[in-house]
């Protein structure tokens, strides 16, 4: 049997899935978010490129701020929804465009800024996404980046990956602030600030939103509760698997 390449398997768990990010509480509030339309409020760019939309509160939190808000996705079915959200607010200048972060269909210098959150972890590669943003940014170009980031510890890194991946098999890897700071570099931004923080994870709810099949997130509460005493500390793992994972905001611009 033929298996579906990365871009597909991603448009497949999150097409499918559309509907519960735009209804996503966790993805719809932040410090980060809220963050993130400070910047965009201070800079006010004529155009932004929002890669991996998802359930679209970027684009929802730009829109205020930029004459054009592009928002991408791998997924048809996530971008429609997204569609069907901005006209519900009336948010007549968010458009969107199917296409991988790694081949954003823009022309060199397209944008006077980008941003991506909780997008890159499923990107096929960091580098080449990153190198696309480049591409299409003007030199002094905004970019705001926020994901889950991994640990410095190499044995909570492993678990998280490892509950990442049980829960959806699209993830790719949650990268460490050091391997985030290294690939913006080489890609052409410099970073201004990264700005910390952590985010409780609700185990029915973050399961659910991805319809985890049952003896996978059956396997990550076999991993919870068998993780050393220093994986339990880190992710404050509690009693029904709920945990709480560390996040970034990058803000650079790109040189």
């Amino acid at each position: 049997m033929t298996r579906p390449d990365h871009d597909s398997h991603a448009d497949h768990q999150f097409g499918s899935r559309a509907a519960a990010y735009v209804a996503s509480a966790t993805h719809a509030s932040g410090a980060d978010l809220a963050r993130m339309a400070q910047a965009l409020a201070e800079r006010r760019p004529a155009r932004l490129i929002d890669i991996g939309t998802g359930g679209g509160h970027v684009a929802y939190a730009a829109a205020p701020h930029c004459d054009e808000v592009i928002a991408t996705d791998l997924s048809p079915r996530m971008l429609a929804a997204v569609e069907a959200e901005s006209a519900r607010r009336g948010l007549a200048n968010v458009v969107t465009c199917a296409c991988p972060a790694e081949a954003l269909p823009f022309a060199q210098a397209h944008v006077d800024a980008v941003s991506s959150r909780f997008s890159a972890h499923h990107w096929n590669s960091l580098a080449r996404g990153l190198a696309q943003a480049r591409r299409v940014c003007r030199n002094g170009a905004l970019a705001l980046f926020a994901d889950v980031v991994a640990p410095a510890s190499a044995l909570c890194d492993t678990h998280l990956q490892a509950v990442e991946l049980l829960r959806d098999a699209s993830h790719v890897r949650d990268y460490s602030a050091a391997e985030w700071t290294a690939a913006l570099g080489q890609a052409g931004f410099a970073v201004a600030a990264i700005l910390p923080g952590r985010l409780r994870m609700d185990f029915a709810e973050w399961t659910a939103r991805m319809d985890t099949p049952a003896d996978l997130a059956a396997a990550i509460r076999v991993l919870q509760q068998g993780a050393p005493r220093e994986v339990q500390d880190h992710f404050a793992i509690e009693a029904d698997g709920s945990f709480t994972i560390d996040t970034l905001l990058i803000e650079a611009v790109a040189v």
